[in-house]
């Protein structure tokens, strides 16, 4: 698809007080159109996850790449336990509120069908875009990338893990697995199968043999695989189009 009248735009919409921030792409068009609300991973909303905006955008979707730091700004993140340290602390009632607040926004736009509106995410997104589609309300997909699964401990921030969640899942889901994730053990995705068949949940999973973590993320040489991202991609776009166009 065309590309010619891809439109862009730095987005702000509101949470009670709070002033969100996100980046839409999308295609002028005539007809209202499905929406999908991207997820970053822990380090926020990056350059890679606007140009994952613009792809979307090109296949026909408003994309919604959200700020999930729209008060505090992006983390430094030095080290792996730095990262680690930050998922841990980040309140999930926040995000899933910050999330709620956008599937509502997109919900008012007049090129956007409001029942059409799906969620997508990488790494830490991947697993809010799961817990999103068990606990917001509005969402008719959800594709994750590579979301973590299981919480070493639940704390008040941290209340319940995605695999508790999962009986909740209100829509559609694709779960996409790298079997080198090291982050993800493979139990933990057989366990998230097991789940969602026992609560008979539409859903698909997808692992891919010598992928790691952030398989998708071209930006990162070391951990980028390509045949996996376009398969991946693929599968995506599809799911959400199968779920979302109608």
């Amino acid at each position: 698809m065309t590309t010619e009248r891809l439109r862009t735009e730095e987005f702000q919409y509101q949470r009670g007080a709070d002033r969100l921030k996100a980046y839409g792409a999308w295609l002028l068009r005539h007809d209202r159109q499905p929406a999908i609300i991207i997820i970053p991973d822990v380090r926020g909303l990056s350059e890679h996850y606007r140009d994952v905006a613009r792809r979307f955008a090109a296949e026909g979707f408003f994309a919604l790449a959200v700020d999930l730091y729209s008060r505090e700004g992006a983390p430094d993140l030095p080290t792996m336990e730095s990262v680690f340290a930050w998922i841990q602390n980040l309140d999930d009632r926040r995000v899933l509120g910050d999330i709620d607040a956008a599937v509502r926004f997109l919900a008012t736009r007049l090129d956007v069908r409001s029942r059409s509106i799906g969620v997508t995410g990488f790494c830490m997104g991947g697993q809010y875009a799961l817990m999103a589609a068990c606990t917001v309300p509005g969402l008719a997909a959800c594709v994750s990338f590579y979301g973590m699964l299981r919480y070493a401990q639940t704390t008040e921030r941290k209340p319940a893990s995605p695999l508790e969640l999962a009986p909740q899942l209100a829509c559609p889901f694709l779960g996409l697995f790298g079997a080198d994730d090291a982050l993800i053990p493979a139990g933990d995705v057989r366990e998230l199968g097991r789940l969602l068949r026992r609560h008979g949940k539409v859903f698909q999973t997808k692992v891919y043999p010598g992928a790691g973590h952030a398989f998708f993320n071209d930006t990162r040489p070391d951990a980028f695989r390509p045949d996996a991202a376009k398969d991946a991609w693929r599968r995506a776009v599809r799911f959400l189009r199968s779920h979302l166009d109608h």
